[in-house]
């Protein structure tokens, strides 16, 4: 499976079936600027129970800012277990320029 994917991609994905999890990688103060509706802030609390409860196999995207740190989540996420995980390449400030330009760019 990819690292990356696309804004494209995940918003096709966020509109099928079995969309998958949003997981905001970014600080709080970030989150509160802006984030993706339906997202999680990823905090120790939410690692840990995804660690206890989440299945493998659960599709996981993560976004940023830009899609840097998104990367290293994704692959942090990998090595923990979780095969399903990709990091959307442009992070949010890509989003905000190509599918939904109501949201704030910092």
């Amino acid at each position: 499976m990819h690292l990356e994917c696309t804004v494209d991609e995940v918003r096709t994905l966020m509109n099928g079936s079995q969309p998958p999890v949003l997981l905001d990688v970014r600080t709080p103060q970030e989150w509160d600027i802006v984030h993706l509706a339906g997202a999680k802030l990823l905090t120790q609390e939410l690692l840990d129970e995804m660690s206890a409860n989440w299945s493998p196999e659960t599709p996981i995207i993560c976004y940023c800012h830009h899609g840097v740190r998104s990367v290293n989540a994704t692959m942090f996420l990998r090595e923990k277990g979780f095969h399903n995980v990709r990091s959307m390449r442009g992070g949010i400030d890509l989003w905000s320029q190509e599918i939904d330009a109501s949201l704030p760019r910092y």
